[in-house]
């Protein structure tokens, strides 16, 4: 068996998966709310109790592994497979060594909000099961064949040197819906031209043209492109330099209020989440705003991307947001017409899987699965054969 892990700064996921032609999901998982009085585990859907000790990331660490160990035959797992947000150089699955976990933390301070919680979990398996192998699986790798256009970022070529440049996210996400895409709609449309919004707490949009990204909303770090959750997106250098003289900040400080204060949440001053920004806009103009921004900047990233790209054949609304919100995906659709983009109403209030109106633009929403795509990848690495499925303790019930 794989297991996969996906850890982020405040939640770690997790799934178990058996071979078999496609990897067979036996359990999943994820705690959330992790550094907070607030942590919740849930195990297959099912809520599970957590002590006071698992509050803290590390602690929820050892939970985690403490209660894997409890309710799964470690011996039967194989391999681990970790979504590493920023990958730099790594641009292929591999096998984590000491030398990559010496470059990860090299590179930590660029993505201070993933890297460093990644990196802990890596740790935190290798104490207590030295003998199993983990892979690292990188979001950037899907964008590494991105024209150098894209990449540039306007700044003396001495940063470039560095590594300094656009890489993109959500790249396991991507690789895992044009799979998917293909298997769908045949090899000819997921070789056309294709827009994918992944819209959620973190929001990003990619080109996609032959199978090959040839363009992405987010840059050098997760922070940038569309305004997200907590999360700026595109932001005036000026104003940045602004906020840190103004509120004498030092770059850690300045991190946090961009990372965790801003976006959706700081234009509404209520809150980030989409759903509930939804339920307020009618009584709240803060709200309202800030729903309002949101969709106006991802309408502007597919008329660009439509341009990119040279037209358009698909797109595809994914994530939390864009699987689950009928009015989100409705309004950046709205006026788009002009491209033939157009929504049908019925199936889209249904959250039905094609939501067009017209025999223009073919309009999709999907459910993205990132686990799968590193259990498919780790499957890959190692070469595991097909065989008879293993016994496994009852988990769901344990």
């Amino acid at each position: 068996m794989i297991l996969t892990i996906n850890g982020g700064s405040s939640s770690i996921k997790f799934a178990l998966f058996e071979p078999g032609t496609s990897p067979e999901k036996v359990c999943y998982g994820q705690l959330t709310r992790v550094g907070t009085n607030g942590t919740r585990f849930t195990v297959n859907s099912e809520v599970k109790s957590v002590p006071v000790t698992a509050t803290t990331y590390e602690g929820a660490i050892g939970y985690l592994v403490s209660w894997l160990e409890e309710n799964i035959q470690f011996s039967d797992v194989k391999a681990i497979g970790h979504r590493i947000v920023h990958g730099m150089q790594y641009t292929e699955p591999c096998l984590i060594t000491a030398e990559l976990l010496k470059d990860l933390t090299t590179i930590s301070a660029y993505d201070p909000d993933h890297l460093p919680y990644e990196i802990l979990l890596i740790e935190g398996f290798k104490k207590n099961h030295l003998d199993i192998s983990q892979y690292a699986c990188f979001d950037t790798a899907f964008h590494k064949d991105m024209p150098q256009v894209a990449k540039l970022l306007p700044i003396p070529r001495r940063f470039d040197k560095l590594g300094i440049h656009r890489y993109g996210f959500h790249g396991l996400s991507y690789q895992y819906l044009m799979q998917e895409l293909e298997l769908l709609a045949g090899k000819q449309i997921a070789h056309g031209r294709i827009i994918i919004a992944h819209l959620g707490n973190g929001a990003s949009l990619a080109a996609i043209k032959h199978g090959k990204s040839i363009d992405t909303s987010m840059g050098f770090t997760p922070d940038s492109g569309v305004p997200m959750s907590t999360r700026p997106g595109d932001l005036d250098p000026g104003v940045a330099w602004f906020m840190m003289q103004s509120e004498h900040l030092n770059p850690k400080q300045f991190n946090h209020l961009i990372s965790c204060e801003s976006g959706l949440l700081g234009i509404s001053e209520t809150s980030g989440d989409m759903h509930d920004l939804l339920q307020l806009e009618g009584t709240d103009i803060r709200a309202a705003e800030a729903v309002s921004l949101f969709c106006y900047q991802v309408k502007k990233w597919i008329g660009s991307f439509a341009a990119v790209l040279g037209g358009l054949d698909t797109i595809i609304f994914t994530g939390g947001i864009g699987e689950n919100s009928p009015s989100i995906r409705a309004r950046i659709c709205e006026g788009m017409g002009f491209l033939g983009i157009e929504i049908n109403d019925e199936c889209n209030h249904q959250n039905a899987d094609f939501i067009s109106a017209t025999n223009g633009v073919s309009i999709r929403v999907m459910h993205t699965d990132e686990e799968m795509m590193i259990a498919k990848l780790v499957y890959d690495m190692i070469n595991i054969p097909v065989k008879e499925k293993q016994n496994i303790k009852d988990i769901h019930h344990a």
